[in-house]
């Protein structure tokens, strides 16, 4: 740590449609026991309000970005996303977050990792907790992040700069299960890992329309069971192990369109119902709605050119780039292709107070 024990550099950073705070790593302890419990008491965790801390009691608004200069030839930066609990004591860094990585490019020009470089900047990023890699493609202005511009996204007010976040294939399969469905105690669903493990399940398979407010579905205590249940099995046959304490796998349930879109989602992360979509998880979405046999087939309505795909949301929709090579009888699918705008802004630049230990 390089703040001493009172206070520690931080940045506040809204990220596509979560907010989370950004830390350099050399800024916190080692990965560990100190740095989680650090991390909670930034947050305010745990508790319902996180009245104590940054927290905004919230899993979207309960989020890190820990950022390092990278050693991969690859990379400009290293980005390790950690979620923290609201309600309990828990630091996970099983899964990523494609929204807050949408303010990482920006946070390291901020901190000196990158420089910018003429009116826009390109910062290749490795995601650490999956391996991935991503270039996030950003205005720049004398040296500096330009926040201000006209791009627009569902679930967050007024505009902001545009940030192009382009995907790089994965290793991984596309299908951790090897199949194109699963029937998982009569429910079909689709498995998919574009950046992001996650479950394709047709909403009419769980007996909701897909439509409510995320509110209604989390009070609906048989959908939360059949949920839980699906998520367990998923994991296991994902590759995942047991998922019972984990954030992974989401789920997205599929409905028609409502608003001129490909589909209309509600996704489980994994209680909680999301108010909109993470930009991982639509990536996800997308990927699965181009297979053939997949459970978004007489869901969803593909349009009959491009490759970009409205995947519409509680809160509106999140537009993505989406190419895939279905695959041969020896060649299982790959999605070749995926990427996706988001904005970021700074929020504040300071330091931040943990609670006490």
């Amino acid at each position: 740590m390089t703040n001493g024990p009172e206070g520690l550099r931080c940045m506040l950073m809204r990220g596509g449609t979560s907010k989370g705070a950004y830390f350099l790593a050399e800024d916190l302890p080692a990965e560990g026991e100190a740095r989680d419990a650090l991390l909670l008491r930034v947050m305010g965790s745990p508790d319902p309000r996180q009245i104590d801390g940054l927290g905004g009691a919230h899993p979207l608004t309960s989020k890190v970005a820990v950022v390092s200069a990278s050693g991969d030839p690859a990379a400009d930066v290293d980005y390790l996303f950690l979620q923290v609990g609201v309600e309990r004591p828990e630091v996970s860094d099983r899964q990523n977050c494609g929204n807050l990585l949408a303010g990482v490019g920006p946070f390291a020009v901020e901190r000196g990792l990158v420089a910018a470089d003429g009116p826009e900047t390109s910062v290749r990023i490795r995601m650490r907790n999956t391996g991935d890699l991503a270039t996030a493609t950003f205005a720049t202005t004398d040296g500096r992040v330009a926040y201000d511009g006209p791009a627009e996204i569902s679930g967050v007010p007024g505009t902001a700069a545009p940030v192009v976040i382009e995907f790089q294939q994965s290793d991984r399969p596309l299908l951790p299960t090897g199949r194109v469905r699963d029937d998982l105690g009569g429910t079909p669903v689709t498995c998919v890992d574009n950046g992001m493990p996650t479950v394709l399940i047709a909403a009419s398979a769980l007996d909701v329309k897909g439509y409510e407010d995320p509110a209604e579905l989390e009070k609906d205590q048989r959908l939360a069971e059949r949920l839980h249940e699906i998520r367990l099995t998923a994991g296991e046959l994902m590759g995942l192990g047991d998922v019972g304490g984990t954030t992974v796998p989401k789920l997205s349930l599929l409905a028609p369109p409502a608003h001129g879109g490909a589909v209309m989602t509600r996704t489980f992360i994994p209680v909680r119902c999301h108010t909109s979509i993470g930009v991982l998880g639509a990536a996800g979405v997308a990927a699965g709605l181009r297979l053939r046999g997949g459970v978004g087939e007489g869901v969803a309505q593909l349009p009959n050119d491009g490759r970009r795909l409205r995947i519409e949301h509680p809160t509106g929709f999140l537009d993505v780039e989406s190419d895939v090579d279905d695959g041969t009888a020896d060649a299982a699918p790959v999605a070749r292709r995926t990427a996706v705008v988001r904005t970021a802004r700074k929020i504040f630049d300071g330091t931040v107070f943990p609670r006490p230990a």
